[in-house]
């Protein structure tokens, strides 16, 4: 591969000199020239034709460039958990490559469950090597979307329910996937918080919620993280699609934020040339077509911002300085990737990389309940039943755009067995099915019913019992284009349970997820692991977790309601959630060849719950969670010392720093995630009883305290006021909530902001 390489460098390179020799005054070939300038000289030679070409795809992962003026072109992958394997010019279906095989990385809920920074970085300079060593230029994540609903298809791509955790975690990974010369692209802007309808829904929402809970992480990603790009989402806000949103791209994005990178639509986000040449989309990619195979009568010419642009231009209709804007930001985003002769090599799956995957996986397993029975410390000769299909199966298909062809999979089943040997007997217990994007293979109940008393039959005679099952990335659980039907777990593993539990009590729940799920059998185990979508190294990280090689030391990063009805976006019915079905969407074959055709009635959806999200919404409306945000166990103890303040009193310049030591009372090192909430006690308008301003993960030895400072400004204070359209800050008491959880609140201080 790494030949491959030199001899591809080696042809562009000569590509290069070669057009350099013929244009020598050419400033845009120049990288000592400062970017704007090469810019300015390379849309100064080109034609109109050759601009509008590079505002739109012609494959199913590649936008063009301008090959007679030696400007290569961008190369795009899903996902932000691992590279996707190849996918044909013109249709979706995969290239059969012998060496497009990947590290599959935790998901992304696994990443937000460590709450760890650190781990956000190595993530990202890890997925950026693979990504940089497949020659992709852009790589499509990773995702921000809020936890809005447990039923959410895509939760598990996405950092969880609250904004600053999300916001902190990003950052890192952007920075060091970029380091690499390969684009993030975040995604999906904004407010595509559910699967169903999300090509059309229109999402209507108050300022307050916008601002507060759905953009902050976005604003990080783009600001402080430095995105190179961003995907626009498939809904509607506000009756306009979020691919072509004036208010999100042009006044949020582009003016507000200052972004300087490129948009790129979802695949067949967009709908309306002349919205589309306007509001603030630079690349439309996967409009309606397969490209110019016999799949389709439409090619990549008669995209939104192909022809029918052109067409547009040409008369007059939009101006020609329209697709100079896009250029512009175009050029910069090839120039910083494609033309960029400075960065690295990248790197192939390696143990470095798994040895990357592993870490995450062991920090983001989430210890919910512990009676006693964890660790399992392994000796000779115990009876282990392992129960459940994710056990064994292949975590890394289906789901969408998010599956991965994987080098190595370790699988659950496979470490245990290496680590308690051979007395470790199998049972599935249920079956699921094939992993297909938007339908579901249905399973006999004959089936299930002969797996279940196997299972029921086989744990009587184990010394313990390991339950690794929850939801997969079938249709209809966590995967892409489908929301989940119902809150309980599927395939009758509610029943299972209960039953496994009472043929023998020690019972090990060890559920694979990226949702909340009921859990109606709580009372009636004693352990519970929340494990994610780990990706290569799933077996040895829970498999650590359960022995006590690794002392768990995850956090959740979104609630788990008891009941469905428990969730905000739930509380008020379907016009909150799924929203309410119009009439006829119209015709998407009269949206094809660039056609402005109106939307129709589409789905109508109001979130109702506001601002009032996650723990928020339980805090404030004191509905208790069945695990609350932030909520993680550990095989050891922390106690919280008494929290100190550097001063009683904020001004409107300055900073306070809180002071907190924590120290480890068991009798192993462990890690633990200190939590700091704010709470403003009088406000003009309503605010969340608390909400998450700083977090820390200190690895502690027992018997051994450390000092976690913390430090506030006035911005940490801040409320978006949609009446002055600005955040502020208002004079009066807050109190700093400093804890374990959401709602293991271990210290309290107060002081007076003036």
């Amino acid at each position: 591969m790494k030949i491959e390489k030199i001899i591809l460098l080696a042809a562009m390179t000569t590509s290069c000199l070669s057009v350099s020799a013929q244009n020598e005054t050419s400033v845009y070939l120049n990288k000592t020239k400062p970017i704007g300038e090469r810019i300015e000289d390379a849309i100064s030679r080109m034609t109109l034709e050759e601009k509008v070409a590079l505002c739109h795809a012609q494959g199913k992962f590649s936008s063009p460039g301008v090959p007679r003026l030696g400007i290569p072109e961008l190369w795009m992958s899903d996902g932000p958990h691992g590279v996707r394997a190849e996918i044909n010019w013109n249709d979706w279906g995969y290239s059969n490559w012998t060496n497009d095989s990947i590290t599959a990385f935790p998901a992304l809920t696994a990443l937000a469950a460590t709450w760890n920074p650190d781990m956000s970085a190595l993530y990202g300079k890890s997925v950026g090597e693979e990504a940089r060593y497949r020659e992709k230029d852009v790589l499509l994540g990773p995702g921000v979307n809020i936890y809005r609903t447990p039923l959410n298809g895509r939760n598990f791509e996405y950092m969880g329910e609250d904004p600053y955790l999300a916001g902190e975690m990003v950052v890192p990974y952007i920075q060091e996937l970029q380091k690499n010369g390969v684009a993030a692209c975040v995604k999906h802007f904004a407010l595509n918080n559910q699967e169903k309808w999300r090509g059309n829904i229109n999402v209507k929402l108050s300022d307050r919620a916008l601002y507060e809970i759905y953009l902050p992480a976005f604003k990080r990603a783009v600001q402080d993280g430095g995105a190179w790009s961003i995907m626009g989402a498939y809904n509607q806000i506000w009756e306009e699609h979020c691919c072509h949103n004036s208010l999100l791209l042009n006044n949020i994005l582009r003016k507000e934020w200052g972004f300087d990178g490129v948009v790129i639509t979802d695949w067949g986000g967009a709908h309306n040339t002349k919205q589309a040449a306007l509001n603030g989309l630079d690349i439309e990619m996967g409009s309606f077509t397969n490209g110019l195979t016999s799949e389709s009568d439409f090619g990549y010419n008669d995209y939104y911002l192909a022809d029918p642009y052109l067409n547009m231009i040409r008369k007059g209709e939009v101006p020609e300085s329209t697709v100079d804007v896009k250029v512009r930001n175009i050029l910069r985003l090839i120039f910083r990737t494609a033309m960029n002769t400075e960065k690295p090599f990248g790197s192939g799956p390696n143990e470095e990389h798994y040895a990357a995957a592993k870490q995450i996986g062991d920090e983001s397993i989430v210890l919910l309940k512990n009676s006693g029975i964890l660790p399992l410390v392994p000796r000779t000769g115990m009876k282990i039943l392992v129960v459940g299909e994710n056990a064994t199966r292949p975590l890394n298909q289906g789901g969408g755009s998010s599956e991965l062809k994987v080098k190595d999979m370790f699988t659950p089943l496979k470490a245990i067995q290496t680590t308690y040997g051979e007395e470790v007997r199998y049972a599935m217990g249920y079956k699921s099915g094939r992993p297909m994007y938007d339908a579901e293979e249905i399973i006999p109940q004959v089936t299930l019913d002969s797996l279940h008393q196997e299972a029921v039959a086989m744990a009587k005679e184990a010394e313990v019992v390991i339950y690794i099952g929850g939801l997969n990335k079938n249709a209809y659980q966590d995967c892409e284009s489908t929301d989940r039907r119902e809150y309980n777990l599927p395939w009758g593993q509610d029943q299972l349970i209960e039953d496994l539990a009472a043929a023998n009590p020690n019972l090990i729940i060890a559920n694979v997820s990226g949702n909340a799920y009921a859990m109606p059998w709580l009372d009636k185990v004693p352990a519970v692991l929340q494990s994610w979508y780990l990706g290569t190294m799933i077996g040895p990280s829970m498999v650590d977790v359960i022995s006590g090689k690794i002392n768990p030391s995850g956090k959740l990063p979104f609630s788990f309601p008891k009941k469905l009805e428990d969730n905000g976006a739930h509380h008020f019915g379907e016009a909150s959630y799924p929203g309410i079905e119009g009439a006829s969407a119209g015709n998407a074959a009269n949206d094809l060849k660039g056609a402005d055709v109106s939307a129709g009635n589409d789905p109508q959806q109001e979130y109702l719950e506001d601002i009032w999200v996650g723990y928020r919404w339980h805090d404030t409306k004191k509905i208790p969670a069945l695990f609350p945000f932030g909520h993680g166990l550990s095989y050891t103890t922390f106690s919280y010392g008494k929290a100190t303040l550097s001063a009683k009193e904020m001004s409107a310049d300055g900073s306070l720093t809180i002071t907190v030591p924590i120290t480890n009372t068991g009798s192993i090192e462990g890690k633990e995630t200190v939590q700091l909430y704010v709470h403003d006690e009088k406000s003009s308008l309503p605010r969340p009883l608390k909400e998450l301003k700083g977090f820390k993960k200190v690895n502690i030895a027992p018997g051994t305290t450390v000092e976690v400072d913390f430090t506030l400004t006035p911005d940490d204070l801040k409320f978006f006021d949609d009446n002055q359209h600005k955040w502020i800050a208002e004079p009066g008491k807050f109190k700093v909530l400093i804890g374990s959880s959401s709602t293991d609140i271990r210290n309290t201080v107060q002081f007076v902001y003036k």
